[in-house]
């Protein structure tokens, strides 16, 4: 049903089935329980499609179901393992369609039926992820998607290794964004705020002027002299 129906729809949409999907994910060996001394692993967590824009940056999972199902079966097991992965957009399929449920909607419809030529392309989910995520600049997202450095080992990196480098990776973009704005408020104030001053008293026309401000607690005192700059005596 996955290699008949699902995954020519996913090609369809631009998805490339050698880079962007990846059937059957193993990401977990199973809860460890301990009885004396005894010890035994429980069921892995498996999903049946992990969608990546690029390596190591997941975007989207889906569940698939044989069509004695409902397309919204494999919802919630999905929706489960989109939690545990940090992926925002989620589907279900039974091969007859999909059930989109997108994570990053703030309106009130989040999850859409698509049929199976309506399936969205890579540009369209990362273009979503960027925008909530905060990533709005060409800059930020070469940032947020720079590859990871592999040393030759063959490894990869685990599931929450993969979220905790991504994370990271937005979150530096954004702390430079933010420093990159005040930086740039900051010579905006350097540079003009003076010259305004100067202009203001230069329209003014006075040669020495006294303003006194008074509030409840404090008073200020700012005498303007001949052009000056103002000066707290």
């Amino acid at each position: 049903m996955c290699t008949k129906y699902i995954t020519p729809a996913l090609e369809r949409a631009g998805w490339d089935k050698m880079t962007q999907l990846l059937e059957e994910v193993t990401f977990t060996d199973g809860k460890i329980y301990v009885r004396g001394k005894l010890a035994a692993r429980g069921a892995r967590k498996r999903a049946d499609y992990i969608l990546y824009y690029k390596p190591n940056i997941p975007i989207a999972i889906i569940e698939a179901k044989d069509n004695k199902h409902s397309v919204r079966a494999g919802i919630q097991q999905a929706l489960e393992y989109a939690n545990i992965l940090d992926i925002p957009f989620v589907f279900s399929s039974n091969g007859d369609g999909f059930i989109f449920h997108d994570k990053t909607s703030n309106s009130e419809n989040i999850e859409t039926e698509l049929d199976l030529n309506s399936f969205p392309s890579p540009d369209f989910l990362w273009s979503k992820f960027n925008k909530y995520r905060g990533i709005v600049t060409e800059e930020s997202e070469k940032v947020v998607g720079q590859d990871y450095y592999f040393d030759g080992s063959g490894r990869s990196p685990r599931y929450y290794q993969q979220i905790a480098v991504n994370r990271l990776a937005q979150s530096v973009q954004l702390s430079l964004e933010c420093l990159s704005k005040l930086y740039f408020q900051f010579i905006y104030i350097y540079l003009y705020i003076p010259e305004i001053l100067k202009s203001i008293i230069h329209i003014l026309k006075f040669d020495s002027f006294l303003m006194v401000l008074k509030t409840t607690q404090i008073n200020f005192r700012v005498v303007f002299l001949y052009g000056q700059l103002p000066k707290l005596i």
